[in-house]
């Protein structure tokens, strides 16, 4: 080797910075949606605990916060036991559980249809489980399992009819809405003819079971449709990423590895399994599932639909109707379905003022 052989040598590029700053650390974008939806979740969900005190305390025999909490603590007497555990303990623990797995619903089939319209209850499939219950109470004889059967039997072959019939290549969101809502129509004069066709003590339970109501309720019905609907709604907060992708389009959803058609039919069984299994219990109890995922969406500030935040939305939305269905006319309390409806006729009238003030831009 010479000795005048010449070795370069690159030194690595000093980072830049200003005198007197430090360089600004930004947390990424996603971590601070997640804390922000985990934060929501945390609110709704305390917010929904709260309100169901609330309803265990209403009543007759009034009891505040603190009461409650002593005698769910194990520090109440015998009647106040009664009164927690046995009468007003079911109906509280009915709203958070149904309300939930009716926002998980809705939130499932308004990202599978892209439109903030698309849910059981304008799809048609809460009206396809309250004809099978129908059909269960008139010719049966209305028994609990009996009707748990035909509400999920309804729902179900409602949800196979218009996935069938708004095939076409595939099953797109808009044709799912339309074929549900002339689905929807057709078994709701089918329920109205089993009504007028039935005794009259059937069709008076009927009637008011029809309005969407919890109260009655007893440990006996609930825990048999919890039983159900708590692994139907783990499945589905399971099956939540895939819906997310679903969301960006079919192209790019098989792009990412999903199989399309078949994660969309489980999405919509496992759906109808939640509405139908509440609408076995409670009766169809409309709009909860229409208004809760879009509440949600709107207070999460996220771009797609969010499952855990509108199970939250839907457990405060239906224990909070409850709540007004229990006072707003004591001693007389209302089927929570109609204050339910109320909330969500407001909802769609906003919703298409919304939308003309968009369209007339």
């Amino acid at each position: 080797m010479s000795a005048g052989l010449e070795t370069k040598t690159t030194a690595e590029p000093k980072a830049r910075t200003t005198p007197g700053t430090t360089p600004a650390v930004r947390a990424p974008r996603r971590v601070r949606r997640g804390g922000r939806e985990a934060l929501l979740c945390l609110v709704l969900a305390g917010l929904a605990v709260l309100t169901a005190l609330l309803v265990i305390g209403s009543g007759d025999y009034p009891m505040g916060p603190g009461q409650i909490l002593n005698v769910l603590f194990g520090g109440g007497q015998g009647l106040e036991n009664t009164i927690v555990f046995q009468w007003r303990a079911p109906r509280a623990v009915a709203a958070l559980v149904f309300g939930a797995a009716l926002g998980v619903a809705g939130a499932v089939f308004q990202s599978l249809t892209r439109n903030p319209l698309g849910s059981p209850d304008v799809i048609g499939f809460s009206t396809g489980a309250y004809t099978g219950a129908l059909l269960a109470l008139t010719l049966v004889g209305g028994s609990f399992v009996a009707t748990s059967i035909g509400a999920l039997a309804g729902g179900l072959l409602t949800a196979l009819a218009v996935y069938l019939l708004a095939w076409r290549r595939g099953s797109h969101g808009f044709r799912l809405i339309l074929v549900g809502i002339g689905i929807s129509a057709m078994l709701a004069a089918l329920n109205q003819w089993l009504v007028l066709r039935a005794e009259i003590e059937v069709a008076m339970a009927a009637a008011v079971w029809g309005a969407g109501t919890l109260n009655g309720v007893s440990w006996s019905t609930i825990v048999p449709a919890t039983l159900v609907i708590l692994p139907v709604l783990a499945l589905t907060l399971a099956g939540g990423n895939r819906l997310h992708m679903l969301e960006m389009g079919d192209d790019t959803a098989t792009a990412l590895g999903v199989r399309v058609e078949r994660t969309r039919l489980g999405m919509i069984v496992l759906a109808v399994l939640l509405t139908a299994a509440t609408t076995a219990i409670a009766g169809p109890i409309a709009f909860v599932a229409l208004v809760a995922p879009q509440l949600a969406k709107r207070l999460n500030r996220g771009a797609g639909m969010r499952l855990v935040p509108a199970a939250c939305m839907g457990a405060l939305l239906l224990v909070l109707s409850d709540l007004v269905a229990q006072r707003l006319f004591a001693p007389v309390q209302l089927p929570v379905g109609v204050v339910t409806v109320s909330i969500g006729g407001i909802y769609l009238i906003w919703l298409l003022a919304r939308e003309g003030r968009r369209t007339a831009r």
